[in-house]
Parts: structure tokens; C-alpha cells; sequence
């Protein structure tokens, strides 16, 4: 008897992207569609919620038909129904719940909430499989943070920004130089070209925990060209990109080393946004030396920014795991993880 498929219809709409996919037991995918709204938020230099959710009711139905079509399947054919509730942008969830509440109920299929990062987190599924303990660097435009994972589908936190996420700053630091927004592919560039002249803070660096902060570094980075732009002096673009990335880059590697030494794991995935940064990859590479033990599992490329795939990744882990939510599913916009802390008391 040939064995029954496992199918996921994923749906991912928390910020400007507009995604529906197929992904098969976990970690095959049979489409991935992506509608992009950078052209419509390029001009304000960043994402404009009214703008994004509006792009995300136009576009989902034909998310939607066009990630089946691709597949191949119908929505008989489908085991369960994944779906972002968050974090994320209140307006832009809610077409994705919606959505897939809506398939769910007419088609008598299981709804799967899914947190967005750790949709992030099963992107690296993509490049191999997830080996437990596992640590993830989790890099975004939303989030930084350092999450342990026990086992499929259980997160902790052990460490985050306390103020701008990485990729955050990344865009702040693209308008000032003035890049085409989203600025991380293009100051990542830049720096490879340059040299780290300027030697800006790298924010508790040093301090006893796996928290990061990058206000610092913007607000220093800011106030460095403000000044030369009063004074009548010209910056180097290049060495301004990679003393801005170096600070980054060190800060990230070195909380993420330290947490190594102290939580013996299989697999360090590095996942997110900002995780398709080639100087943060390369040095993690160089780093990953010293721990003859870890495995580094990099998301590819192609999935580190929003996408419904990845969600269908995560959503099958959750599935297996028996997480399944009711038509009541809402919208949670600052829905995060537990702290390690929390979970051992």
C-alpha cells in the first residue's frame, strides 16, 4: 500500500511578504511563491503597515492558487494547514490567519500555528538535518537573538537585543549612507571592499550574559557622519560599511561563541534575514574551528528572508510534536519565545 503524503499548505504574511507553499514531510518543497512589496515601501525607507497589509489581501488568493498549481496537488491531497500568528506586523497576520483558517475549516484540515522565528529556524531544514541540542543565532530585521533547542520544536531564549535587532540597525545605518532600502546585501558589499578605520563600540561584548545591543553602534555611526558633513569632510562609504559590520559581526560572534563554550550542542544554525550576510558567515566559519564537535548549519540563501516555506518546515515539527490550534487562532504581534530560565523553574 503506498504510503499516504505529508503535505503542509504554509502561509507567511507578517511583514511585506506575501508567501504560500507546499512542503512535503518537512523538508521538501514543491513550491514556494513569494510576492514582494519592496517596490511599494522603497521610497519611505521602510516597511508601512497599512501599505503591507493592503499588498497581502490582494495578493493571497493568488498565493494561494499558484502554490497549488505548482505542487501539483489539490487541497484534498493536503494533511494540515501552517500559518505565521506571529510576531509581526498586527494587520499583515491577520490576512495570513484568516487565509488559512478559511482553507483549514472549508477543507477539514488541521490548523498549525507557527511563530515566525522559529519558521526562521527551520529554514536551515533546507540544508540538512537539525541535530538536538542545537543552538541558533537567529538574525533579522525584527529580532537578534540566541535560542536553544532541546529537542524538534522546543525553543528557549538565552539571549537578546535589548533595544534595535541587528538587521535593524543595518537598515537605519542604509538610509544615512543613502542605499536603495533594504540596505543589508548592499552595505555587506561595501564592507569587503573597506577597511574597520573608525573602530566603533561593540556593545556588551564582554558582559556576563547573550544579550546584544546595537543603539550604540547606530547612534555612534550617526553622530561620526553627522559631524563630517558639518566640518565639510568626506567619509569613506567602503570603510564606513565595515567598521559599522565589523562591530556587528564581532558582537554576534562573540556572544555566540561564549554561549557555545556553555551549552554543549550538536548544531549551530544560523538563521534569519541578516544570516545571508557573507561577513557574519565567514566568520562564524572561522569561529566553528574551534568546536571540532558542532556542526554549522547555515539557512540557504534563498530562505533566509520571510517565506512560506520555511513555515511549512516549522509547521511540520509542530505537527508531529501534536501542536494544533482552533478556527479561534489570532493574531499575536509580539508573541515571542520562553526564556531558558523560565522553562527550568
Amino acid at each position: 500500500m503506498e504510503r499516504k503524503r505529508n503535505l503542509i499548505l504554509a502561509f507567511e504574511s507578517s511583514c511585506d511578504e506575501t508567501s504560500v507553499a507546499v512542503i512535503e514531510d518537512g523538508h521538501k518543497i514543491l513550491s514556494n511563491i513569494v510576492a514582494t512589496q519592496i517596490k511599494s515601501h522603497e521610497r519611505f525607507g521602510g516597511v508601512v503597515p497599512e501599505v503591507a497589509s493592503r499588498h497581502h489581501i490582494e495578493q493571497i488568493t493568488f498565493c494561494i492558487k499558484d502554490a497549488l498549481k505548482e505542487a501539483g496537488v489539490t487541497y484534498a491531497d493536503l494533511t494540515a494547514v501552517a500559518v505565521t500568528y506571529g510576531p509581526g506586523l498586527v494587520g499583515s497576520l491577520l490576512v495570513g490567519v484568516t487565509a488559512a483558517k478559511m482553507v483549514a475549516f472549508a477543507h477539514g484540515l488541521p490548523l498549525i500555528p507557527v511563530n515566525h522565528m522559529a519558521g526562521h529556524i527551520y529554514a536551515a531544514r533546507f540544508a540538512g538535518e537539525l541535530r538536538f541540542p542545537a543552538l541558533a543565532l537567529l538574525v533579522s530585521g525584527g529580532h537578534t537573538e540566541l535560542v536553544y533547542l532541546a529537542g524538534p520544536n522546543d525553543f528557549a531564549i538565552i539571549g537578546e537585543t535589548r533595544d534595535d535587532a541587528a538587521g535593524e540597525a543595518y537598515d537605519k545605518v542604509g538610509r544615512i549612507l543613502g542605499l536603495t532600502y533594504p540596505a543589508g546585501k548592499e552595505i555587506d558589499a561595501l564592507a569587503h571592499e573597506g577597511q574597520d578605520t573608525f573602530g566603533f563600540p561593540r556593545a556588551m561584548e564582554n558582559d556576563d550574559n547573550y544579550d546584544f545591543s546595537f543603539s550604540g553602534l547606530k547612534s555612534a555611526f550617526i553622530n561620526t557622519v553627522h559631524h563630517a558633513d558639518q566640518v565639510g569632510e568626506v567619509l569613506d562609504k567602503k570603510d564606513l560599511a565595515a567598521s559599522f559590520q565589523q562591530s556587528v559581526v564581532d558582537v554576534l560572534a562573540e556572544k555566540t561563541v561564549k554561549a557555545l563554550k556553555n551549552y554543549p550542542v550538536k548544531q549551530l544554525i544560523l538563521a534569519g534575514g541578516v544570516a545571508a550576510n557573507q561577513g557574519l558567515r565567514a566568520r562564524l566559519d572561522q569561529e566553528l574551528k574551534s568546536f571540532a564537535e558542532v556542526e554549522l548549519l547555515k539557512a540557504p540563501l534563498k530562505y533566509c528572508g520571510d517565506n512560506a516555506a520555511m513555515i511549512g518546515a516549522a509547521g511540520y515539527a509542530a505537527y508531529q510534536a501534536g501542536v494544533v490550534a482552533d478556527l479561534a487562532l489570532n493574531a499575536d504581534p509580539s508573541l515571542e519565545f520562553d526564556w531558558l530560565e523560565e522553562q527550568e523553574n
